[in-house]
């Protein structure tokens, strides 16, 4: 908000008395913590330390510097080392070049992963010159969101992820294009003009695609695609989000 910038359509407010730069500070510090045995684990304990203070400094100057508000330009300010420290925390293969890097790429590389945002709502997240899926996005209403915790809650995260990636699937058929046999043609990759995201329309239902869903399982097991002990776990989960969706009222 201070940046002028949407969040997570989901996010909540916090209020709190602290400087924004403290709480800043604060947030990156209690996520980072409660990664140490996620994504970091595998750091040594000294490296760990070095890339939470490295990037807690980085992050407290880019609220104080207006970092947020033009990522591309605090990036390129950053020296080769703090620019390494980046890279480290958000797992990237290659050094950063801050020169390819679009407006989304640079302003989630300064966000922890829990706090990255689809700028242009094309229904892909990057971060650096990267491209990620992720359902909840920042873009998912608030509704729509409390209905995917409850209908996931107590979930294995393999499981949970399978039902993000068939979730976001329309966003990846939508820029698959076929000839008049039906064979692949061709595909519209991300960045591209003509990249879309059927998520983003204005008519899109989450119920709607909830049922095509439950739809596509009934004629998989109709066809012998699917076993009748997968076709029940699946149906099971779809039947539970979408009532889960009906009860909030979510589109």
């Amino acid at each position: 908000m201070a940046a002028g910038r949407q969040g997570y359509a989901s996010a909540q407010p916090v209020e709190s008395d602290a400087p924004l730069a403290e709480s800043v500070a604060s947030a990156w510090s209690d996520w980072f913590e409660s990664e140490t045995r996620g994504q970091y684990a595998t750091a040594r304990p000294v490296d760990r330390q070095r890339l939470k203070e490295g990037f807690g400094d980085i992050v407290t100057r880019a609220q104080a510097d207006g970092g947020y508000v033009h990522p591309v330009e605090f990036l390129r300010g950053l020296s080769q080392d703090e620019l390494t420290v980046v890279q480290n925390v958000q797992h990237l293969a290659a050094p950063i070049d801050v020169d390819s890097l679009t407006e989304e790429g640079a302003l989630n590389l300064l966000l922890p992963r829990a706090a990255q945002v689809d700028l242009n709502r094309d229904g892909l997240t990057q971060t650096g010159i990267g491209y990620g899926m992720r359902f909840p996005s920042s873009n998912t209403p608030p509704e729509v969101v409390a209905a995917w915790e409850e209908a996931t809650a107590g979930m294995s995260l393999g499981d949970r992820m399978i039902f993000e990636l068939q979730m976001v699937s329309p966003i990846m058929m939508a820029n698959i294009h076929v000839d008049e046999q039906g064979a692949f043609a061709y595909r519209v990759e991300p960045g591209d003009p003509d990249f879309v995201n059927p998520m983003a329309a204005a008519d899109y239902s989450y119920v709607d695609a909830t049922q095509d869903q439950l739809d596509g399982l009934d004629f998989s097991l109709s066809k012998g695609f699917i076993s009748k002990d997968k076709y029940d776990r699946q149906r099971a989960f779809w039947q539970s989000f979408q009532r889960a969706l009906q009860d909030r009222s979510a589109a």
